[in-house]
């Protein structure tokens, strides 16, 4: 209450209705005889009771401090690093207990597969032609000079060319493939054909196949073997790019050698001379003998994709002449020819002299006639006439084409062994 002046608190009575208590006032205030009806009421409002329900949710100061920026990076940072290293740990976990890496090391490549049928290596694949082929070649060695060549029976025969072991005074050594060497001996030769047999002290030797060197064709596939630049088992690939062709080799101070060659791009240099020739299917076709260079010297001289090989047929003929009689039956015609030194021009092999009891003179050739074609070859010059005619075995029956005057002909001659 009120007076006017000074304020009292006023104790509301008990709940339950009793003027007992603290409070000298009743709760009919209004009806106090006393009360000034002109003072301000003061109301007293009893306090709510106590809810027991659950508190309310606390709503957070708008006002108060925040975290910083660098604070959360750093627990950003801190959250991928125990990522990683979980992962890593994982990872190696299951790595290890899975097999990979062969026991505990970094696992490269992909998971192993099974290999595609071009990766089995077939035998009638490239390399398992080269695989073959290669433990018939060998390496051989003459003082200062260094070749190549092929077993040709398990007896120890070995055919390389003449100018491989071209002065030798027996000191002659074949290289195989697997490493092993052996000392070998000079059998027989021949010069102007270029074909040598040696034999080698050497037993459980593997031959190489024949193949025909009348069968193939240009565009056939072939590999080179031997050991070009000393570098010992190399082989290299190509095509056949021509046959019969006509090839006159000199050498400074030494003997013209002939033969119609099989021209092949496979690369060839130095130190394959001698080697094989090997068709798709690891018969031997040719032996290595000769290659065209734009080098100077001979030291220069490089592969430029034109190399040349004596025709397995006809140094094969020779290799067994030379095995069974100490030397080699070279073929001839019976007649002298002009070569392109002085013949050039001419447009065929012209005949110098006719033997009167040789081949060209049965089959009714004069001198002054220019045999033209040979078995359908055309014929250039006298050289050309010369390698053809030893391409053939003695005995054989060839036609030919020649000119007389104005007048072209045509008829056949049986070719015949040198009497040498």
């Amino acid at each position: 209450m009120t007076d006017g002046w000074n304020a009292r608190p006023v104790t509301p009575p008990p709940a339950n209705g009793s003027l007992s208590g603290s409070s000298p006032w009743w709760s009919d205030a209004l009806r106090d005889p006393w009360r000034d009806p002109y003072a301000p009421a003061q109301v007293v409002v009893p306090a709510a009771a106590t809810n027991s329900g659950p508190a309310p949710e606390r709503v957070a100061d708008p006002d108060a401090p925040r975290r910083g920026l660098g604070s959360v990076m750093a627990i950003c940072l801190v959250t991928a690093l125990l990522a990683g290293s979980l992962g890593g740990a994982l990872g190696y976990l299951f790595a290890v207990r899975s097999g990979v890496g062969g026991g505990g090391g970094g696992a490269l490549g992909a998971s192993p597969a099974q290999a595609p049928a071009a990766a089995n290596r077939a035998p009638d694949s490239q390399a398992g032609i080269v695989k073959k082929v290669q433990p018939s070649v060998v390496t051989v060695r003459v003082t200062g000079a260094i070749g190549s060549g092929f077993v040709a029976s398990a007896g120890g025969y070995v055919i390389t060319n003449d100018h491989v072991v071209e002065g030798a005074d027996g000191a002659i050594t074949v290289a195989f493939v697997d490493g092993s060497t052996a000392k070998a001996t000079l059998v027989g030769h021949d010069q102007e054909s270029d074909i040598a047999v040696i034999k080698v002290a050497k037993s459980g030797l593997t031959p190489v196949t024949f193949g025909n060197s009348d069968s193939i064709a240009v565009g056939d596939p072939v590999f080179a073997f031997g050991s070009p630049l000393d570098l010992e088992n190399t082989v290299t690939g190509g095509i056949v790019s021509a046959l019969d062709r006509p090839i006159e080799a000199n050498d400074p101070g030494g003997p013209t050698r002939y033969y119609a060659a099989i021209q092949t791009d496979a690369a060839v240099n130095q130190g394959n001379s001698g080697g094989p020739l090997v068709d798709a299917a690891g018969r031997v076709v040719g032996m290595n003998s000769v290659i065209r260079s734009v080098g100077g010297t001979e030291t220069e001289a490089g592969n430029i994709g034109l190399a040349f090989a004596i025709p397995i047929n006809q140094a094969r003929r020779m290799a067994t002449d030379i095995i069974d009689h100490g030397k080699a039956r070279r073929t001839v015609i019976g007649a002298e020819v002009t070569t392109s030194a002085t013949g050039a021009g001419t447009g065929g092999a012209k005949l110098r002299t006719v033997e009167p009891s040789g081949p060209a003179a049965a089959a009714g050739l004069k001198a002054g006639d220019t045999i033209t074609k040979l078995d359908g070859h055309v014929l250039n010059d006298g050289t050309d006439l010369i390698a053809l005619v030893r391409s053939y075995a003695p005995g054989a029956t060839i036609p030919i084409e020649f000119r007389r005057g104005s007048d072209t002909k045509t008829t056949s001659v049986t070719l015949v062994a040198d009497a040498n």
